[in-house]
Order: C-alpha cells, then sequence, then structure tokens
C-alpha cells in the first residue's frame, strides 16, 4: 500500500492512523510542507491513499504559504484521476475547495471535545455509528457543501463536518486521528486560541476527556482508513 500525507504543521501528525497504517505494512511518504523542500510528487495513480492533514493556515493564505498552491493543483490532479483521499480539517477544506465549495469563517470557533451527528450517508462507511458522538475540534473557519457531495455529520456550532464525495474523498472537519500527546501538542501551541466562548473549551477541560472518547474516536478512522483502502480498492 502506498500513502502520500500532506503534513502542513509539525505537531500536526498522523496520529492514530500512524500504527494503523503500519499495521497493514504501508509504505508512507509525509511531506511536510512547513520545511523548504523541491520533492517530486508521485503520479496519483501510483498511491492507495492520500491524506491532507490539518494546519492552522487558512486555504486562502496563498501569499503567505505559497506551498498551498502546488498542493491544490495535486488535489485537483488526484480527484480528476478518482484517487482515494482523506482530508482532516484543513485537509477537508482544500478539497472542498477543489470541488468548487466556498471556504468561509465558521459562525463559532469549535475547539476541544464537543458531540457531532451522524446523517444517514455516514453508515455507508461507518454502519454502526449512533448520534451523538465526541469528536475532537479545532477550527475557526469551515467549507461549504460542495455540488455532489454527501454530507456525513454536522454539530450545534458547524452545519458541515464531513462529505463524502464520489466513492473514495472523504472530507472530516473534526479530528478522529487524536491521542493525548496530539491533544497536548495542540493546545501548546494554540493555546492562545482558547478563548471564552460557547464551543471552545478549556485546557483543563480537554484534557481531561477520558480515554473511552480516544479509543471511539481511533476505532472510527479505523474503520475509515479500511473503507478508503479496501472498499474503493480498484482490482
Amino acid at each position: 500500500m502506498q500513502v502520500l500525507v500532506f503534513q502542513h504543521e509539525p505537531f500536526e501528525g498522523l496520529g492514530a492512523m500512524a500504527p494503523w497504517l503500519k499495521a497493514q505494512g504501508a509504505q508512507v511518504r509525509i511531506l511536510p510542507q512547513f520545511e523548504p523542500h523541491d520533492e517530486v510528487l508521485p503520479d496519483p495513480e501510483s498511491l492507495d491513499l492520500i491524506v491532507l492533514l490539518g494546519g492552522p493556515m487558512s486555504v486562502h493564505e496563498t501569499t503567505i504559504h505559497p506551498w498551498l498552491l502546488g498542493e491544490k493543483r495535486y488535489i485537483r490532479q488526484a480527484l480528476d484521476k478518482g484517487r482515494p483521499m482523506l482530508g482532516v480539517c484543513l485537509g477537508a477544506q482544500l478539497i472542498a475547495e477543489q470541488l468548487g465549495a466556498a471556504i468561509s469563517k465558521n459562525q463559532h470557533g469549535e475547539i476541544g471535545w464537543w458531540p457531532i451527528h451522524w446523517t444517514d450517508e455516514a453508515h455507508t462507511i461507518w454502519p454502526q455509528a449512533k448520534s451523538p458522538t465526541r469528536v475532537y475540534h479545532w477550527h475557526g473557519e469551515t467549507f461549504d457543501l460542495p455540488k455532489g457531495a454527501e454530507r456525513l455529520a454536522t454539530s450545534a456550532a458547524c452545519a458541515n463536518q464531513g462529505f463524502r464525495y464520489g466513492e473514495c474523498v472523504v472530507g472530516l472537519q473534526f479530528h478522529l486521528e487524536m491521542t493525548k500527546g496530539t491533544v497536548e501538542d495542540l493546545i501548546i501551541h494554540g493555546g492562545h486560541e482558547l478563548v471564552t466562548a460557547p464551543f471552545i473549551a478549556d485546557e483543563n477541560t480537554q484534557l481531561h476527556e477520558p480515554a473511552s472518547s480516544y479509543l471511539q474516536n481511533q476505532a472510527l478512522m479505523a474503520e475509515l482508513l479500511g473503507f478508503l483502502t479496501k472498499s474503493c480498492r480498484s482490482d
């Protein structure tokens, strides 16, 4: 299994996706967009999965982060070739934008563990998913639902929490890959965003989330990765 990962910050990595991919024997290539590089990217057709991770930047900040332009072109190429792709948070917004959807500031910032409600479409990926499910969030922007995409989940703070486009492209506004360590890293680097607001949890609340939430989220992520790499595989 050949996997290409676009990583946008050193403190936002694969998290719980890493051990799952290792267990499958995947060959994982991580592209550190936060460092200067001139790597030649593989033809999307050679890949079994493309993963676009999160990051604090906006999809619109192409002047500040010029590498966004090349990444967007690559996403469009991968979409045109029908490759399996998973976008998380910023990654989901990048996919949605390439599908013609608007990316804008959400009415509410959403940080911490907050419940989502699954749609019927979500059960094609997670047959046993039940609403509400507590998942981890850290975002201030959101995507409109791309034309032709199916909404997967919604929350009180954000109408579009996820989408599926075609057979093998999924974008999630929330994070199923979190471990205690990755939550701690986000708080260390983004603690200035933990202001008093309706859907922003303080540091103490976030760090005392029970282990059961992590386990449930990681199981959902494993189910999603299995869906994208097996059910979507073309023989």
